[in-house]
């Protein structure tokens, strides 16, 4: 799943410490599998949240949880736009490292 919030300006700090705390929550789920908050190069208010499931029955059951919906609540004070995508692999290719 990939989620993008467009956050406002000014309210970065705060947004990540709140997405950490209700990241370290959604990690306590064994069917979160991965979570990985990303922030924009070229758009310091773009943050980009993927998160890895066993599957998408898994995630949407969480989606429509009281929990996801009290993570909506604590995150809507620093929103001001986005949008999700799910997604399948299509391909994983690893480095050699």
């Amino acid at each position: 799943m990939i989620l993008r919030i467009d956050v406002k300006p000014g309210s970065a700090q705060e947004f990540e410490a709140v997405w950490r705390k209700m990241a370290g929550t959604v990690s306590l789920r064994p069917e979160n599998l991965d979570q990985w908050l990303l922030r924009g190069t070229e758009d310091d208010t773009a943050y980009f949240v993927v998160t890895d499931w066993t599957d998408e029955a898994s995630f949407r059951e969480f989606e429509h949880s009281a929990e996801h919906l009290g993570h909506r609540a604590a995150l809507a004070p620093f929103r001001r736009g986005g949008w999700m995508e799910t997604t399948q692999v299509a391909e994983h290719v690893t480095g050699t490292r």
